[in-house]
């Protein structure tokens, strides 16, 4: 078994807490699904946010869905002029035995356009 990465990433269309936690578990969900995931095999996972998201850390949603044993850790995305506003990002760190051909990203809504060379699922509302 190895350590693998796997990314996400999902807008909000208003910086309000609701609209952030329910944002945040939706993709989450789906990279679990997506990954076919056990939560015993998450190491650990990192939740950006870019500057205009205030009102809740998404590390939130991630506890109240049960995985308030694995590390969490939010921050700030780095500010840059161009970039997807109202975006969370995401990156798991799993234990795993699929090669990381077979990992799939989850990039949702506007936020499908940040890796098109990661994505494997592109659901945009």
């Amino acid at each position: 078994m190895v350590v693998r990465g796997i990314r996400g990433a999902i807008t909000v269309k208003e910086d309000k807490a609701t609209e952030i936690f329910e944002a945040t578990a939706e993709v989450l969900k789906e990279i679990i699904k997506q990954n076919e995931l056990n939560l015993q095999d998450i190491a650990s996972i990192i939740f950006t946010t870019t500057a205009d998201i205030k009102s809740a850390f998404p590390a939130e949603a991630a506890r109240s869905m049960g995985l308030h044993l694995v590390p969490l850790l939010c921050s700030q995305e780095i500010e840059v002029q161009g970039s997807i506003p109202l975006c969370i990002r995401i990156l798991f760190h799993v234990n795993t035995n699929r090669r990381q051909e077979e990992i799939c990203h989850v990039f949702l809504r506007d936020a499908a356009r940040l890796r098109e060379d990661l994505k494997k699922v592109n659901v945009v509302e």
